[in-house]
């Protein structure tokens, strides 16, 4: 792999197009669809490692969806949480994903189940295609199978955790369904819904089986962020395995990238990955420093989402403003807070309004990079896992490096260190820390949490309890109008 050069996606994506569309007898469906076109030669598509390499990275790129992890995906989950406000009642800036009252009928619900299912299947069109291909060596075609396997488990858990009850509530209720071959037939709709746990069951062999395949490290600095590697697959199956509460789990691999003491580093061939001694310089720098573990570029200026989309437009527009009855509430956020987390990531608009400003290119291209995976959640992850298993000492420890990284002179309230006391102030360093980043909702639908009612200039946003239909997004319209055996 170090030999290949990382070019556009985007551009990656027209050869991929290109490739299929040379052995094409007449389809004009987009690559991009939910189902591929129909009557592609597999042979062709795959023929040499240039197309192999044009379908990695289409694969990719369908993950960097403005309808998906381009922006939106994340601004939904933070929408539907309660850090921030909403200053626009127009449903295109998702107000009904703030106000709770988005139907099975809307645009969003329908664009990241498609965007997400578009990456599984090219997933799985990689997977069923060079899994006994010799067009590349051995090593690469190892390489590229494990990437696609993470790509394909990445989409899933995204998937179960948005449409399906949580874990730690029912396991046993209905999931997703689940294709694990490629579609190349516009009638293959037809999918059973697996149980929960059988989803989470097939997130985690295919983490596994990446974890084990996947390099130690790519060529650059900007693949070494871009692409999958060892630590990628690892980091992802702490938070999988925190969201099931299987603390155990979570400390098994987390100790194979954080070490027992401090300084905690993990180095693997060209990869290091660390706290960065300054968090703006995770958003504000190269973006491809040591804690970033997996962050999707916009390397193209052309790839960047446009208005509405972008997360750069939604909090410093703003859309979304800080909720001061949210996290903003802390006083980590005060006026006379000496936090990095409030001096360098925050500011204050002419209507008085705290704006979060982790992304701050907010003209047009919108081509800040999203940061899915940092080494500070990981080391975050194993403290509350930790201290989920009396480990006090270790989640301390952990808690600490990432608070004194913004405030070196902060000192803890002994109690809020108590054993009983440890997993809320972790949680409450998470909502701080990742603050904009998409973990708010999915750390309260893992607790079973109601997910708490909101006033902004758009109006109000009931609590919406576990019991509620509507506590996760329900299936899709359009999954409903051509799977015959999605549930109803």
């Amino acid at each position: 792999m170090n030999k290949h050069r990382h070019i556009s996606s985007r551009y990656y994506q027209i050869l991929f197009v290109a490739a299929l569309l040379l052995v094409q007898t007449a389809c004009t469906k987009h690559i991009l669809d939910a189902v591929p076109p129909t009557n592609l030669s597999d042979a062709a598509a795959y023929s040499t490692p240039e197309k192999i390499l044009a379908g990695v990275n289409a694969m990719y790129s369908q993950v960097q969806s403005a309808s998906y992890y381009g922006g939106r995906f994340i601004i939904f989950n933070e929408q539907r949480g309660d850090e921030f406000s909403q200053n626009d009642g127009n449903n295109s800036t998702g107000a009904n994903v703030w106000n709770q009252s988005i139907t099975g009928s809307g645009d969003f619900v329908n664009a990241v189940w498609t965007a997400a299912y578009a990456s599984i299947n090219s997933a799985n069109l990689i997977i069923k295609n060079i899994s006994n291909s010799t067009v590349v060596g051995d090593s690469l075609r190892k390489n590229y199978l494990a990437e696609a396997k993470f790509i394909r488990a990445f989409n899933y858990f995204n998937l179960v955790q948005t449409y399906a009850k949580p874990y730690a509530q029912d396991k046993n209720s209905p999931g997703l369904p689940l294709r694990l071959a490629p579609s190349t037939t516009g009638g293959d709709n037809s999918f059973p819904f697996s149980k929960v746990a059988d989803v989470y069951t097939q997130v985690l062999k295919d983490l596994d089986e990446a974890e084990a395949d996947l390099p130690a490290s790519y060529g650059s600095a900007l693949l070494n962020v871009s692409r999958a590697h060892k630590a990628t697959a690892i980091a992802l199956k702490t938070r999988v395995y925190l969201v099931q509460g299987d603390y155990p789990a979570v400390i098994k691999e987390a100790v194979k990238l954080v070490p027992s003491s401090a300084p905690y580093q993990y180095t693997a061939g060209s990869v290091t990955h660390k706290l960065e001694a300054n968090i703006a310089t995770v958003f504000n720098g190269t973006y491809t420093g040591a804690e970033a573990v997996f962050f999707l570029p916009f390397v193209n200026p052309s790839e960047a989402p446009g208005n509405q989309s972008a997360l750069a437009y939604n909090y410093l527009y703003p859309i979304l403003p800080l909720n001061t009855a949210g996290i903003a509430a802390d006083p980590v956020f005060s006026s006379a807070s000496t936090d990095a987390r409030k001096t360098s990531l925050t500011k204050t608009n002419v209507s008085g309004q705290l704006l979060l400003n982790k992304f701050t290119k907010n003209v047009v291209p919108y081509n800040d990079y999203i940061p899915v995976i940092r080494y500070a959640e990981v080391l975050l992850n194993y403290a509350e896992a930790a201290a989920g298993t009396s480990d006090v000492a270790t989640a301390v420890a952990l808690l600490g490096a990432v608070r004194h990284r913004s405030d070196p002179s902060y000192v803890f309230d002994p109690a809020s260190l108590a054993a009983d006391a440890l997993p809320a102030t972790i949680l409450n360093e998470r909502r701080i820390e990742l603050l904009g980043e998409g973990f708010r909702l999915a750390d309260l639908l893992r607790k079973v949490q109601t997910l708490p009612a909101k006033t902004g200039n758009a109006g109000t946003a009931p609590a919406v309890a576990p019991t509620a239909s509507n506590y996760v997004w329900p299936v899709p319209s359009g999954e409903l109008a051509y799977n015959p055996q999605a549930p109803r």
